[in-house]
């Protein structure tokens, strides 16, 4: 879940307010080499304090194009996760099979 932004200079939500983090990826490389990397960083992120809930879409018109949307109990426990060597150590093998387009997200509207 992979991607993420971790510059300090990215604007987030205050730091209790629970977060989605949105990731659009575009792959480039063998789509199951994507998704078993894929894998082992969604196992890990799960594992994380803080996680709340993922959901992986692919787009129906375009079969390489993947969102993911991770829901988190707030920006600073997604933040300590990113920022752990382990996390660093599983996304590099993302760089060579998909270009992300990360984004953090808070609830403006909800309907059930």
């Amino acid at each position: 879940m992979l991607t993420s932004p971790t510059d300090p200079d990215i604007p987030l939500p205050q730091e209790q307010t629970m977060v989605t983090f949105v990731n659009k990826l575009t792959v480039h490389g063998d789509i199951d080499a994507f998704l078993a990397v894929k894998s082992k960083l969604t196992a890990y992120m799960s594992a994380q304090p803080g996680y709340v809930s993922h959901l992986t879409l692919r787009h129906v018109g375009a079969p390489n194009v993947f969102l993911e949307l991770a829901v988190w109990q707030d920006a600073g426990t997604h933040r300590k996760a990113v920022r752990s060597e382990q996390f660093q150590s599983l996304v590099k093998d993302l760089d060579p099979l998909a270009t992300p387009d990360p984004g953090m997200y808070e609830i403006v509207e909800e309907s059930v």
